[in-house]
This record gives C-alpha cells, structure tokens and sequence, in this order.
C-alpha cells in the first residue's frame, strides 16, 4: 500500500480555467514542495491521471498531490518510551510532554526526547515521516507539544506562526508577591556572553513580549498566567526573573529552590485554526502533579 501523504480537493465553479499551478498556490503549496514533488517521486494526479502544472482546471476535477517520501536522518532513531497523545489526526499530533524529557536530544541528552518516542511511534503506525515539532519545550517545562505529521504541515503551521496564529498559555509558579494582577514585560532578550545557555535581558538582544495575569498569590509564590507574544528561548524564565519573580525551582535564574527542583512552568492552553481543515483546535492540559502538589 502506498504510504506516502496527499492531500486532495475537489475543483469549484471559482477554479476554473486556473492553471494547476496557480490552483495549487491558491492552496498554500509552495514552489520548494512542487519542485520536491517534481524531482523526488511525487505526483500530480487529476481525476486519478498524471498530469503537469500547466493543466487548464475544469469544475469538479479531483485533484491529488502526492508528496515523496521523507528519510529520516540516520542519528534520529526510535525509543519506546511513554507518550501522552493528547489529540491525533493524519495532519497534526498535540502530545503532553512531561518535566525531564528533552523535546529534541541534545549533546548532554542524545537519547530519551520526545522526538525520540515519536519516531518510535512512528514506526509502529507506519507512518513514513520524520519529525516535526511545532512547538518546542524546555526539558524541565512540562505541558502541551504540536507537531506537524509532515514537512508541508510543518510549513503550513510556520507560516502561522508568522503570524502569531499558533497560541500558547502557560502558567507558572513564581517566586515574591506581585503588585499588580497583569502586567506586560517588554524587554529584549539576548545571549548572555559568559554562558552558552543562559539569556538575558539586554539592549541588543531581540524583541520579546511576555503577558501575565495573577491566578492566586500565596505566602511566598503567585500561581501566574501567562502569554508569549513572541517565542525567545528562556523567554518566561528571564522576564520573570528581570522583574524580580523568578520561577520556583528555577536556579539557572535565580529561582528558589526548597520545594521543586524545576523550574515551575507548564504550557497548559494550545490553539489555532487547523492547517489543513480550518477547524477551531483548543486544547487544556492540567497541571502537572508536582505543581498541584505544591499548590495543595
């Protein structure tokens, strides 16, 4: 059986006379992904007949791209490791990632990420693709992942992100009382010049935007929410900690340590408008126990 993804639509009234190409333009397929398609053993069928970019469309054809096959790097190989499918279709996975797990391995973490469960997955269900995450975690931030089930779904979703179409919620348990309920923290992060890992606030770093809004304050912690207008590694780890609230269990930034031992964050809301179908897609993910604990 072959396979490889497609996608398919049938032609209406407003496509006709439209060169294949430009119809297949019109439905967010790039040229890179043509010439993928062209050269790499994809195929182009109309009412199940191969055919060019240069094919005249006519009301009610059915049209089908079929995209090659993905190889995988041979670095990447499969565990069988626990994964948490929050939702599934043959476009989109939302999986809950848990605190400890690299999203992508790492020079001091090449095995056991996420990636490396999902191309375990992968092969398991047959599907012939590699991995693609959306949305990336940092090891010690549990909560909701999106990943595309192929390069153009992949595509489809940075072209969203463009436009700040993809929305993540988190919330976090930060260290000192809050004076205001929300605040907005406007700052630009850059690379701190004596670590390899740690950011910072500086004046050439790059525009960052955080939002926050105050859940509960406790004696010592407020349990906050809080939104990305942009995506800086470290973004909510810094802002917090410029302000003067870092994260619980946080000790790259100063985060106090007696309870957690990291960093009390959790990407807990996940919504956008589904790439392929253009369906409302929300999703919630409670908070993970060790934070509910802390909490109770």
């Amino acid at each position: 059986m072959d396979k490889r993804f497609r996608l398919i639509w049938t032609a209406e009234a407003s496509d006709r006379g439209k060169m294949l190409r430009e119809f297949l333009v019109g439905q967010k397929i790039s040229k890179r992904a043509l010439t993928d398609i062209k050269y790499n053993g994809g195929q182009i069928l109309v009412n199940d007949q191969e055919e060019n970019v240069r094919y005249n469309v006519e009301v009610g054809d059915r049209i089908e791209l079929i995209f090659p096959r993905e190889i995988r790097s041979d670095g990447m190989k499969g565990e069988r490791l626990p994964l948490s499918i929050v939702f599934e279709d043959a476009y989109v996975l939302v999986v809950a990632k848990p605190a400890g797990m690299n999203t992508i391995p790492s020079r001091e973490h090449p095995a056991g990420s996420l990636a490396n469960a999902l191309i375990s997955y992968y092969e398991q269900q047959g599907i012939e693709a590699t991995v693609h995450i959306v949305t990336r975690l940092d090891r010690d931030t549990s909560g909701l992942v999106l990943i595309a089930k192929h390069r153009h779904i992949h595509h489809l979703f940075s072209e969203m992100q463009k436009q700040r179409l993809v929305s993540r919620s988190y919330v976090a348990l930060a260290s000192g009382l809050f004076s205001s309920t929300v605040g907005v923290i406007e700052q630009p992060i850059g690379r701190k010049e004596t670590s390899i890992i740690e950011r910072e606030v500086r004046e050439d770093g790059q525009y960052a935007c955080t939002r926050y809004e105050l859940i509960h304050q406790y004696k010592t912690f407020a349990q906050v929410r809080l939104k990305l207008e942009t995506g800086r590694t470290h973004q909510i780890r810094v802002h917090l900690s410029h302000i003067g609230h870092p994260l619980l269990g946080d000790d790259l930034y100063g985060g106090p340590m007696e309870n957690i031992t990291r960093q009390a964050l959790h990407c807990s809301d996940l919504a956008f408008r589904h790439p392929v179908t253009e369906e409302e897609m929300n999703f919630h993910l409670l908070l993970a126990t060790d934070l509910q604990r802390l909490l109770e």
